[in-house]
């Protein structure tokens, strides 16, 4: 029995008049292309193509294989437009948790466009700071920074940046701005923490050879760089800032970078989920589809 994926190349080789156009159409190499029509004569034991420098011409039994090869190829179309069809009925519930600050500049404009897509998928989204554990709290993904420990898990790479050190043209005023990390200790300092009376921040310097670890009090320390930025804004002091969170104050000169010769180091924000035979279908789509989408939201991270 002929192969049906043969056929359609086939058709599409006739429909074309040549190789070269059916391999543009069919997005593969002209090799194959030709590998593949070689392969189905072998098959079928005759000759289906009188082939010269210029053109090709169907043989009298290539015309009678070419109806069926039609037919596969119409068939091969129908099967496509009902799994692109059915994609939009996707239904289930998709289970997420992502780490503070990015809920409203990053995830939730994600899972909006994910369900204009898929309007049948329920989504739950947990925000902590904590490990999350996939089984034992039913999530299907998680956003996560930083490399991967576990080898249970697959991670999606879906950004690249580093932290800006910023302030507002308000507070620079009042101040001189500082050029090295020492510097930052004469000046008001916010950052993002966790617990405990002392934060420390690793800058690199631009040429990549210059590296140091500066260790303080923060004037302002709390975990959600989301809630720092009204006090950046009101000129509070200094303070990094990650470019995915509300990065329009940036962008609109409300908060400049300082110190720009010395750098944050750049780290990954991933999707991380079970093993690709665990994998609900809701899941696969968003993983695919955040993947496309994330870097469409933020063209220009600084790294």
């Amino acid at each position: 029995m002929a192969d049906l994926n043969s056929l359609v190349i086939f058709a599409k080789v006739v429909e074309a008049n040549s190789f070269s156009g059916a391999a543009r159409r069919l997005k593969m190499p002209i090799s194959t292309v030709s590998r593949r029509i070689a392969e189905l004569e072998d098959e079928l034991g005759i000759r289906l193509l009188e082939r010269s420098t210029r053109n090709l011409r169907l043989t009298e039994l290539g015309a009678e294989v070419l109806e069926h090869a039609i037919r596969s190829a119409e068939l091969s179309d129908a099967i496509e437009n009902i799994v692109s069809n059915r994609l939009s009925t996707v239904t289930g519930t998709l289970r997420l948790s992502a780490p503070p600050s990015i809920s409203d500049t990053l995830l939730t404009p994600l899972v909006t466009a994910f369900q204009v897509s898929y309007p049948n998928v329920r989504v739950q989204i947990l925000i902590t700071d904590r490990y999350v554990d996939h089984i034992a709290e039913g999530v299907d993904a998680v956003f996560r920074l930083g490399t991967l420990k576990d080898s249970a898990l697959v991670a999606r790479r879906i950004l690249t940046y580093r932290h800006q050190l910023v302030a507002s043209p308000a507070y620079l005023e009042t101040c001189e701005p500082p050029q090295t990390p020492q510097d930052l200790l004469a000046h008001r300092l916010l950052a993002f923490s966790y617990r405990g009376p002392e934060s420390s921040w690793t800058f690199i310097r631009k040429n990549g050879k210059d590296k140091e670890t500066l260790t303080f009090q923060p004037q302002l320390a709390m975990n959600d760089f989301a809630g720092l930025v009204p006090a950046l804004l009101a000129g509070g002091g200094i303070g990094d800032l990650p470019p995915v969170v509300q990065p329009e104050h940036v962008r609109a000169g409300r908060l400049v970078e300082v110190m720009p010769d010395w750098r944050f180091l750049t780290f990954d924000l991933s999707l991380v989920h079970l093993g690709n035979r665990h994998i609900s279908k809701p899941c696969r789509l968003f993983k695919e589809f955040v993947t496309q989408m994330a870097p469409r939201l933020f063209p220009d991270l600084p790294m």
